[in-house]
């Protein structure tokens, strides 16, 4: 039985939860769930980062970093391909880019976090805002395929949590207002029974 340690508002360990439950895995796979700020000694014994997700492998390996314990998902599932052949490259840049909109989005919730409003008027700040706005504008005009029973991938994972991400967290950005046809496309990817079923509380 593999174990996934994880919280409730991670962005990335909902990609990996949606990944399981897309690739049929839900009953190999405990919860762990664990408070990565506090130094959980749980979580601590399998990944000295501290970070979540971590994924313990049915070998006793620890795999961190979303995308690496997806593709590990993704080879032992018996689900569709979440990175399937056709398309394949389309589906790593969608992924690539849902993947930096949510890092830039989680880095100013941090920073927010440690050092109030002076966070978004630093160097760093600004370019984090500046790339949450491109990729936005990126995503709209390169258009998302359109969800449907089978035809999830991992960019559409990434990207439809990612902006869900800045709707839980970020919700002054305001992005379904600028971007209809995203909004339409997020709405259809939310009704999934894999993303009711992680919601960000």
């Amino acid at each position: 039985m593999m174990e996934l340690y994880l919280n409730a508002t991670s962005p990335y360990a909902r990609v990996v939860r949606i990944a399981a439950l897309e690739k049929g895995l839900e009953t190999a796979i405990t919860l762990q769930w664990c408070d990565p700020w506090s130094d959980d000694p749980r979580l601590l014994a399998v990944n000295p980062a501290a970070r979540v997700p971590a994924l313990v492998t049915d070998e006793g390996h620890t795999l961190s970093e979303s995308l690496l314990i997806v593709h590990h998902l993704d080879a032992v599932g018996p689900g569709p391909d979440l990175v399937p052949q056709a398309g394949r490259s389309e589906t790593l840049q969608q992924t690539g880019w849902g993947q930096g909109l949510m890092e830039a989005a989680f880095q100013t919730v941090i920073a927010r976090k440690h050092q109030g409003a002076a966070a978004d008027e630093s160097v760093l700040g600004q370019r984090r805002l500046r790339a949450i706005d491109r990729t936005l504008a990126a995503l709209a005009d390169h258009g998302m395929d359109q969800p449907g029973t089978n035809t999830v991938t991992l960019g559409g994972i990434v990207v439809a949590v990612a902006l869900d991400y800045l709707l839980f967290r970020l919700p002054e950005v305001a992005w379904q207002d600028r971007h209809p046809a995203l909004a339409r496309w997020h709405d259809e990817m939310s009704n999934r029974s894999s993303f009711l079923r992680t919601r960000f509380p």
